[in-house]
């Protein structure tokens, strides 16, 4: 089967009990993509968004592994498990008495920004390995803490001891550790019973499509759904550099530049409608290449016809 040079941002809707990985291969496979990746892994429990990155838009995975995610998470009260999930098996059941303003209060304990220990069954890499991998023959590793920031935490619905929640949080939070955490603050324990990633960043659940609808299409419905990469840099200011710059911009080299934004990260074109990479402002005001792009260019319309 002959690969395809392919460089776009595909929005996938992951299943629940696949890794992110073997969603990742199962999508470049239906694309015949020379290159791919993904940002922002999903562990086999969850379900949801899951941006795949074709070729040069790897070089982008950056900004979306670094942007907020937004989750809906069930909740069930009253059930602890080995894997602080339904899957796991049940290590303690508590009777759940708890009315709604204290609920309220255990659920603001969660918002804003405090140290959060990973759990065992994440996604989360130890010497190469998921940490689910070694969580499931029984080993357990240290976890350093990290600084997270939970910018809402509410409660969309209860029924009964399940609760949904929405999640919107920064890179490297783990809803699984929250709810085990939100559980012991009630007294009563808690796991997750389902997640499922709702945003990424800009992008929405709403605009991904779901694994077995994309296997059933064609390849023209396929490329269909294809973004350009343009789309990964939206919201970012905007640079455009002479035909000179733009060269010694695409060899690596800081370019100087009359309107040159006030600082941070900026998408860089040429004059003629051709995105060259990510550039950032030095302290002499000059862009400085963070991501070059190896085919400046960027119609994904034109490779399309090209296969």
């Amino acid at each position: 089967m002959s690969r395809r040079r392919l460089d776009a941002l595909l929005l996938l809707d992951k299943p629940s009990g696949m890794t992110s990985n073997g969603a990742l291969q199962a999508a470049k496979r239906l694309y015949r993509a020379e290159k791919a990746g993904h940002a922002g892994t999903l562990d086999p429990l969850a379900c949801g968004l899951l941006a795949v990155l074709f070729g040069e838009a790897t070089k982008f995975a950056g900004l979306l592994l670094d942007s907020d995610k937004e989750y809906e998470a069930k909740v069930l009260l009253g059930v602890s498990t080995t894997t602080g999930d339904t899957d796991g098996e049940v290590t303690a059941r508590r009777p759940v008495r708890v009315e709604a303003a204290d609920l309220e209060r255990a659920l603001a304990r969660f918002r804003g920004e405090f140290e959060q220990v990973p759990p065992m069954f994440s996604a989360l890499k130890h010497e190469g390995r998921p940490l689910y991998e070694l969580a499931r023959r029984g080993a357990e590793v240290e976890r350093a803490p990290r600084r997270v920031r939970v910018s809402a935490l509410e409660l969309r619905q209860r029924d009964g001891d399940l609760l949904t929640l929405r999640v919107h949080c920064s890179k490297g939070t783990y809803v699984r550790s929250l709810a085990i955490d939100l559980g012991e603050t009630l007294g009563v324990g808690a796991c997750v019973a389902s997640l499922r990633r709702t945003a990424s960043g800009r992008f929405s659940i709403t605009d991904a499509v779901p694994l077995d609808v994309l296997a059933g299409l064609d390849d023209s419905g396929r490329d269909r759904l294809l973004r350009p990469l343009h789309t990964l840099l939206e919201g970012l200011p905007r640079v455009e550099l002479d035909d000179a710059s733009s060269s010694r911009f695409s060899h690596g080299q800081a370019v100087a530049t009359l309107d040159s934004p006030a600082a941070g990260r900026s998408q860089v074109w040429d004059g003629h409608g051709r995105l060259l990479g990510l550039g950032e402002r030095d302290s002499d005001r000059s862009i400085r290449p963070l991501r070059v792009l190896a085919n400046p260019g960027d119609d994904v319309a034109k490779q399309h016809k090209s296969l």
